[in-house]
């Protein structure tokens, strides 16, 4: 096992700056403790470190971090909240608590996370925000720590995730705006490497394929996940000469965006642009027309979060006998009126766009 006094040896300092730099302390600095951390992972000190702590039981809480970027604290959404009931739910079960990890929009997720581990804070970790490459999921693999990621990634192997239905979400959505007649479909996608938006748009150019309909990448909009990058994607779609007209958004913030923009043009949502929106959330009620939206139980898939995890960790696997979980969630179709009008019967004939436009 790997001590602290050999982590100090290997990187030629002090045992006391390698105990502050692993306790977060404040007088130490940031590249340092960035060498630490990362000479603790590659010599399995953070390992045996959480092996310990795992054995004896000593935290009873279960960590789940999320990424505190920009985005996420401007939008008021309740994603997390509701996720976050149904996990605590499982977990009273055992006497043990949740503990909210948020890392900061400007540190290094891998980083964050290696800290929280050397402090042997939690017993298990729950991820969300999975990037296309995540460095956190081989990192927790190869240290032996129970986990499970909310959504895929390309990185790793036979580790537990659920994921929700990106890809049947946009199938469903394009088969619903093409029956209304749409062939000319925009596509709004976050602009980080989130892996959703990947799954996303791997659905939209399956169901364009599947319609034979040409995939555009010039109407495939990467922006942030808020309504400011709604607004820019229907201020694009305006300024455009031969414009879409529907428009599929992966993060249900957007919409609100969208409605703005349509609305300074004298336009409507529905009627000028149909819109179809990835979730259901709850100020979508004040939007006219209504949204047309998926939802799913967020409380439910907080459970799911919960037991599967546990199921990972030797003393409650007998609890949840399901072993390692890879799930997608399903999400059930909201139709409203933001994609209604039928834009087949309603265009002159001269004025529909043609299948492959």
């Amino acid at each position: 096992m790997v001590g602290i006094k050999r982590l100090a040896d290997y990187l030629n300092i002090s045992i006391g700056t390698v105990s502050r730099a692993l306790n977060d302390r404040p007088d130490v600095s940031t590249e340092t403790r960035r060498r630490v951390l990362e000479a603790a992972s590659q010599l399995g000190y953070v390992a045996n470190q959480s092996g310990r702590n795992l054995r004896r039981g000593s935290t009873n809480a279960i960590g789940f971090m999320i990424e505190a970027g920009r985005d996420i604290v401007g939008n008021a959404d309740n994603f997390f909240l509701g996720v976050f009931d149904g996990v605590q739910h499982v977990l009273r079960r055992h006497s043990l608590d949740l503990i909210v990890l948020p890392c900061a929009g400007d540190e290094d997720p891998l980083l964050f996370l290696q800290r929280m581990v050397a402090r042997g804070a939690v017993d298990g970790l729950i991820i969300s925000a999975t990037h296309r490459v995540d460095r956190r999921i081989d990192f927790l693999s190869q240290a032996k720590i129970p986990f499970i990621a909310l959504g895929r990634s390309s990185s790793g192997s036979g580790y537990p995730w659920i994921d929700l239905d990106f890809e049947g979400v946009a199938n469903t959505a394009i088969d619903r705006l093409i029956a209304h007649g749409h062939r000319r479909i925009a596509l709004g996608l976050p602009s980080n490497d989130i892996n959703l938006g990947f799954a996303f748009h791997d659905g939209y150019k399956a169901a364009l394929k599947r319609h034979k309909l040409r995939y555009d990448p010039e109407i495939v909009f990467h922006v942030s996940s808020s309504e400011a990058g709604g607004y820019q994607i229907a201020h694009q779609v305006l300024a455009m000469k031969h414009r879409p007209t529907a428009v599929l958004l992966v993060y249900e913030l957007m919409a609100a965006g969208v409605y703005r923009r349509l609305n300074e043009a004298g336009l409507a949502a529905g009627r000028d642009l149909a819109i179809v929106a990835f979730r259901e959330w709850p100020l979508a009620k004040f939007l006219s027309p209504t949204l047309t939206c998926f939802r799913m139980s967020l409380r439910d898939l907080g459970v799911s979060l919960g037991e599967a995890l546990l199921a990972t960790m030797p003393d409650y696997a007998d609890f949840y006998p399901q072993g390692v979980v890879n799930r997608i969630w399903p999400m059930e179709l909201v139709p409203g009126e933001s994609d209604s009008h039928d834009f087949a019967a309603a265009a002159p004939a001269k004025a529909r766009p043609s299948p492959g436009i």
